[in-house]
């Protein structure tokens, strides 16, 4: 496996689309029920942008996955947390991928003055056809811990789902902290230090 980590940019809108889709229409993986189109991902994809880091890993140049982080809550207080997001593309897990795209989210995080960072994962108290607790998993194995549980509170595929919160810490809480750097101020240093283009 020959895979190559870099900054995402609009144009990736469409593979990121395909990658995406079949998690809105086959899984509750997203709480999401219709798949956004491409102009849609560009769009969000140019936004992240402005401050987060949104990266696309490549295998012989075709993106098979996608993490990305964004705003936490919008006040000013929580500027050193984020929220991760993850995608890989279908046949493509459990390849080292999402470890791979994670490690490089989080240099930039780290970079960027970020302290937390937290995802948010469907859940289901018993894995079915829809859902499993693979995401919860994978991110306990990344070292994530479980913070809460909002009970059934989202519903697709005529069944009631439940959503985890999970957070890590990133970097020291000091009494002092560096000011939080949006990406494009860090982005030339990620670049050059860890490799990615």
């Amino acid at each position: 496996m020959s895979i190559t980590i870099r900054t995402a940019s609009p144009a990736d809108a469409e593979e990121f689309s395909a990658i995406y889709a079949p998690y809105v229409t086959e899984t509750a993986v997203t709480f999401e029920c219709a798949a956004p189109s491409a102009e849609e991902f560009a769009e969000r994809i140019e936004h992240t942008l402005e401050k987060y880091p949104y990266l696309v890993a490549e295998e012989n140049g075709t993106p098979v996955g996608y993490a990305y982080a964004g705003v936490f809550k919008a006040r000013a207080a929580y500027d050193r947390s984020a929220e991760v997001s993850i995608y890989v593309r279908r046949g493509y897990s459990g390849r080292g991928i999402g470890r791979l795209l994670y490690a490089a989210l989080e240099s930039a995080l780290r970079l960027q003055n970020i302290t937390n960072l937290y995802a948010c994962i469907a859940y289901a108290e018993r894995d079915d056809e829809y859902l499993t607790k693979n995401s919860a998993d994978f991110h306990a194995h990344l070292g994530y811990r479980l913070i809460g549980v909002f009970d059934r509170c989202g519903r697709k595929f005529g069944r009631w789902y439940s959503m985890v919160w999970m957070e890590k810490f990133l970097c020291p809480h000091t009494d002092d902290p560096a000011p939080f750097l949006p990406f494009p101020q860090i982005k030339d240093s990620f670049s050059g230090e860890y490799g990615i283009k």
